[in-house]
């Protein structure tokens, strides 16, 4: 077989998001040992909601996009009371969901990553700006809502050091911010306060937001996790939800919807509370701000495959977790999940694997096929198995990805290629399904649709 393409940069970064997020690298992992230990549930218990939707476009990261990773936050949560809002459109998706907010007085439009593995947002406020810098880099001086928190604020001066994001005084006096990513670049600038501004005069009040001014991204990012600085927890929002429409190939963008409150299609979903844990439990492979699922099972082309339910839960230690994140491309198992669901695919289809072939550094089971019907015939449909019996029934078609050139990869990786220690169900196998993070009752619901 001919050496399998290299696979664009932007995939590996967006991929690569977790190597940093669950303390991959030993310096964090000590600070999270020791720092992590936050509280959450008085954001989720609040009686105000939003209630909105709002467009995506659903792009591939720019080529410099560099990863998104989490970081978390030991200062006061933001209480301020919010209207309800609403607010609809559609969005494009092929690799991650870029959602388009107005930000600002009068508004411009952001493109942000959406991400339910982040907690902090950010957008590009890049003042010496290329040529070619993308038309929607945010000019604060055109804001009137725009501020930046000056030194002495809690958040830049914590009783406690965050190391997780490390903030010092620039030569203003005001409140810096630097995140070095896992592959090296940087990307910083000043911790701010600006709303979001929705037509018919709707408006969040300031919330806290990071201004980068070095940055090699074209788009922010919408941190959408449990944090008590990401925009559902900052903006009271208690329910938001998502469909991930089945692509079409790498060419054209098939569109969906997304939901901040109430969907009005939520009387067909299946519920699957969020499992929680005591602190006990969170250190040091634990990320407790994610979305976690008790998974107890997969099935491929109808077989329950012999995974003990123990391998999709967390340990003492925190292994284990199975979350479920917008922000990742792909489904992520630990070895011993793997490794059967590997042994039943080579079982399948065997003889058509593509040999030694690996794609972005994780694909590894992959076939020579025309389309992603055929791709899919000698394997079958996957079923992800929940508590409670809910089911996630992935079609053929839409277990494999075309990754170009005529190669279709299950969309099933290693969680071992990016260093961590957890379960991920990423936006790949979330096709064709509503997706709910229900954050007043603690639970996320699905819903089988033929999202457009």
């Amino acid at each position: 077989s001919p050496p399998p393409p290299t696979p664009p940069t932007k995939k590996k970064k967006k991929v690569l998001k977790f190597l940093f997020t669950m303390g991959t690298y030993k310096a964090f992992l000590i600070f999270f040992l020791n720092f992590l230990h936050l509280s959450i549930a008085k954001n989720l218990q609040e009686n105000n909601t939003l209630s909105l939707s709002f467009p995506l476009t659903t792009t591939p990261l720019s080529q410099n996009s560099t990863l998104k990773s989490n970081y978390l936050f030991s200062s006061k949560a933001i209480t301020n009371n919010i209207p309800s809002l609403n607010y609809k459109s559609n969005f494009k998706y092929s690799m991650a969901l870029i959602v388009t907010l107005p930000i600002g007085t009068p508004p411009q439009d952001q493109q942000m990553v959406l991400d339910t593995g982040s907690q902090l947002s950010w957008i590009q406020c890049n003042k010496k700006l290329p040529k070619k810098t993308p038309p929607t880099t945010f000019d604060p001086s055109l804001s009137s809502s725009f501020s930046v928190l000056p030194c002495n604020h809690p958040l830049c001066k914590p009783r406690i050091p965050d190391f997780t994001l490390p903030t010092t005084c620039d030569q203003n006096r005001l409140c810096h911010y630097s995140y070095f990513y896992a592959d090296g670049t940087l990307a910083e600038g000043n911790l701010v306060r600006e709303k979001i501004t929705f037509p018919n005069s709707q408006t969040t009040p300031p919330l806290i937001l990071g201004c980068a001014t070095e940055s090699r991204d074209a788009e922010g990012i919408l941190g959408m996790n449990l944090g008590r600085y990401s925009f559902v927890s900052q903006a009271k929002v208690q329910k938001f939800s998502y469909c991930v429409p089945r692509k079409q190939g790498n060419k054209i963008m098939p569109s969906g919807t997304f939901y901040l409150g109430q969907n009005p299609n939520s009387h067909m979903f299946q519920y699957i509370n969020l499992l929680t844990f005591p602190q006990s439990q969170r250190m040091p492979n634990m990320d407790p701000l994610a979305y976690t699922l008790g998974m107890v099972g997969i099935k491929i082309g109808g077989k329950k495959l012999n995974i003990s339910e123990k391998v999709f839960r967390p340990d003492a230690g925190g292994s284990g977790q199975m979350m479920i994140d917008s922000g990742t491309q792909y489904t992520f198992l630990v070895e011993e999940a793997y490794a059967k669901v590997r042994d039943e695919v080579v079982r399948l289809a065997g003889p058509k694997l593509k040999k030694g072939y690996v794609f972005g550094e994780s694909l590894d089971m992959c076939v020579d096929a025309i389309n992603s019907v055929q791709a899919g015939q000698a394997i079958g449909d996957m079923t992800l198995e929940f508590e409670n019996g809910v089911e996630i029934l992935i079609n053929k078609e839409n277990v494999l990805d075309d990754v170009g050139g005529g190669v279709h990869c299950v969309g099933i990786g290693r969680s071992q290629s990016l260093g961590i220690t957890s379960n991920i169900i990423g936006n790949f196998h979330q096709q064709n399904l509503w997706v709910e993070f229900d954050l007043s009752n603690k639970r996320i619901g699905f819903g089988k649709v033929e999202c457009k």
